[in-house]
Order: C-alpha cells, then sequence, then structure tokens
C-alpha cells in the first residue's frame, strides 16, 4: 500500500500543469515523478497504459488519470479556495475540445497538415468569448479564481507563446492582463518548478 497517491507529470503539458495546481491549492500530499514523453516509464505504463499525463496513483492502489478528473478528485478533497463553485462544465468543454483543437493545429501545423493561421484565427474568435467574461470581472467566473481559470489557463498560455508579439497586439486586453497575473501568481511559480527525470529506485520527491 502507499502512503501517499503519486503523480506523474511532465512539467510542459498543460493537462498536467492545471492537475498539478489543483493538487497544490487543495494541499493535497503526494509524490511527484517527472517524466519525459519520450520515455515514458514502465511503472506510468502499468498504472495507465494510454500513456499520457497527468497519471495520480491513490494509496488504494486506483488510478486517475484524467486531468479534469484529478482535479474534481483533490478540490472534493479540501477546496480552500472555494474553487469547484467555478466548476463551469461547458466552458472547460469548449476549451478543452474546439480551442485545443485549433490550438493544436496552429502551434504543431506540420504534425497535422494543418494551415496554422486559419487555426490560430478560430482559436482567436473562441478567446474572444474568454475577453468578454473578463471584460467585466477579474476571473471568469466572478471576483475570484476558481477551477474554470485553473483549467483553462494552461491553454491559453500555450496559444499565447506561439508567437507573443502578434498575441500582444490582439484585441483582447483583459484576457492578457488575467493571463499574466496567473503566470506571475505564487501558486503558479510553484507549478512551474523544475526537476530532473524520475528514475526508478529515486528517493521521492514531493510536490510543493
Amino acid at each position: 500500500m502507499l502512503t501517499e497517491p503519486i503523480l506523474y507529470s511532465f512539467r510542459r503539458c498543460p493537462y498536467a500543469m492545471r492537475a498539478r495546481m489543483a493538487l497544490l491549492v487543495s494541499g493535497t500530499a503526494c509524490e511527484i515523478r517527472e517524466v519525459m514523453l519520450r520515455d515514458k516509464p514502465a511503472e506510468m505504463l502499468a498504472a495507465s497504459p494510454k500513456g499520457t499525463v497527468p497519471v495520480l496513483v491513490l494509496a488504494d492502489g486506483s488510478v486517475i488519470d484524467e486531468s479534469i478528473d484529478v482535479m474534481r478528485w483533490a478540490l472534493a478533497r479540501n477546496d480552500p479556495e472555494g474553487w469547484l463553485a467555478g466548476d463551469d462544465a461547458a466552458l472547460i468543454a469548449a476549451n478543452d475540445g474546439p480551442f485545443k483543437h485549433h490550438l493544436d493545429r496552429y502551434k504543431y501545423p506540420e504534425r497535422h497538415g494543418s494551415d496554422p493561421l486559419a487555426h490560430r484565427a478560430e482559436g482567436t474568435a473562441l478567446l474572444a468569448a474568454l475577453e468578454a467574461r473578463l471584460a467585466n470581472q477579474p476571473y471568469l467566473c466572478g471576483s475570484r479564481r476558481t477551477l474554470a481559470d485553473a483549467s483553462i489557463m494552461p491553454f491559453v498560455r500555450q496559444f499565447a507563446a506561439v508567437d507573443h508579439d502578434w498575441f500582444a497586439a490582439q484585441q483582447l486586453p483583459a484576457l492578457r492582463g488575467w493571463l499574466a497575473a496567473w503566470i506571475a501568481s505564487p501558486l503558479f511559480e510553484r507549478t512551474m518548478v523544475n526537476r530532473p527525470q524520475w528514475r526508478a529506485g529515486d528517493p521521492p520527491v514531493l510536490l510543493g
């Protein structure tokens, strides 16, 4: 029996980022194992054969291998900031579905045989809906950050990073301010700590 959950994670993966943020804000103690996606450890694949991160192995051996489920599990145990009050399933689904589709084809056109500028335009149109929300409130669901913000921010960050200068010139001032505040937050700094690749036999490293 494990004493603490084990999180298999990859620092730059937006799905893993949002899982780490929820685990951190909930105060969930867990071991973190930083993996390389081109060199996935057998232990992770045994827990979740689909081979994507994050993978959370609980103390009883059960496995949660969808990032949004990791977030909801952690926050159901402890939610000191009230993140679950902003569990806007439709908004998160729009991010994880249509926006992620266009993001991938904008960022990685060589993988998808896509027109990156066409997908950039489609992604920007979807971001306009977030801009409209943020024009009148500091966070997507009101006056405080919640699950919706943490779920969506890593993907907006990735979209913005493809071409910083172009993104800075778009009519998305509220969204840019929201993104900048998230990136500068102590929570995100803790989320993005650099760790060496985990190898079997390494001593445990706690997330935190």
